[in-house]
C-alpha cells in the first residue's frame, strides 16, 4: 500500500460523525454487551489502537496491553455501577482514542510499566462509562459480552499490526495509528 492509498482509510476515519458515541443507551444480556463496543466509534477506535500499539511494541506488550485494558475496564465498570464518581469520563475516553492512535502512529516506545499504566487508565474510564450507564438487568452477562468483544477488537488490532509488520509496511501501520488519532479528533470537534 502506497503512502497516498494509506491516506484514504485515515481520511475516512477522520470523517466519522460525533453522533456515533457508544453511550447512547444499553440493552441487557450477553449479546447486547458483545455488540456494544463495535457500535460506538470511540470505543472501536480505542480498542483497535490498543492492539496496534501492542503489536508495534512487541514482546510482552502483545498480551500485557490488551489484558490490562480489559481488567481495568471491568474494574471501572464496577466503580461506575456502584455510583462512585470519576471526573472527566467522556473527555478521557476521547483522549484515549487520540493518544492511543498517536502512540501507534509514532511507534512510541514507553517502558512497559508506563505503557500498561496508560492503557489501564484508559480502560478504567471506558469501563466506568459503561458501569454507570449500563443495563440494570443481565449485567454480568452484558459485562462478559462487552469484555469478550473488547478483547476481540484488541486482537484485530494486533493481527493488523503483526501482519503489516511482517510485510515491512510499518508506514502503513503508522498511518492506521494516525487514522485512529484523526478519528478521535473528529469525535471531539465533529
Amino acid at each position: 500500500m502506497s503512502f497516498r492509498s494509506s491516506l484514504i482509510p485515515s481520511a475516512l476515519l477522520a470523517t466519522v460523525p460525533a453522533v456515533v458515541f457508544a453511550h447512547q443507551g444499553h440493552g441487557s444480556g450477553f449479546l447486547s454487551g458483545l455488540g456494544h463496543p463495535v457500535g460506538g466509534m470511540d470505543h472501536l477506535l480505542a480498542m483497535l489502537a490498543v492492539g496496534l500499539w501492542a503489536a508495534m511494541l512487541g514482546g510482552r506488550a502483545v498480551w500485557a496491553l490488551p489484558i490490562s485494558f480489559v481488567a481495568a475496564m471491568l474494574a471501572g465498570g464496577a466503580l461506575g455501577l456502584s455510583g462512585l464518581p470519576l471526573p472527566g469520563v467522556e473527555p478521557m475516553i476521547l483522549a484515549s482514542v487520540v493518544l492511543l492512535g498517536v502512540a501507534a502512529a509514532l511507534a512510541l516506545r514507553l517502558p512497559m510499566g508506563w505503557a500498561v499504566l496508560a492503557v489501564a487508565a484508559f480502560g478504567l474510564f471506558h469501563g466506568h462509562a459503561h458501569g454507570a450507564e449500563g443495563p440494570q438487568t443481565g449485567l454480568a452477562l452484558y459485562a462478559a459480552g462487552f469484555a469478550l468483544a473488547t478483547m476481540g477488537l484488541h486482537l484485530v488490532g494486533l493481527a493488523l499490526g503483526l501482519g503489516l509488520g511482517r510485510l515491512a509496511a510499518s508506514g502503513t501501520l503508522r498511518m492506521l495509528g494516525l487514522g485512529t488519532a484523526l478519528g478521535g479528533l473528529s469525535l471531539i470537534f465533529g
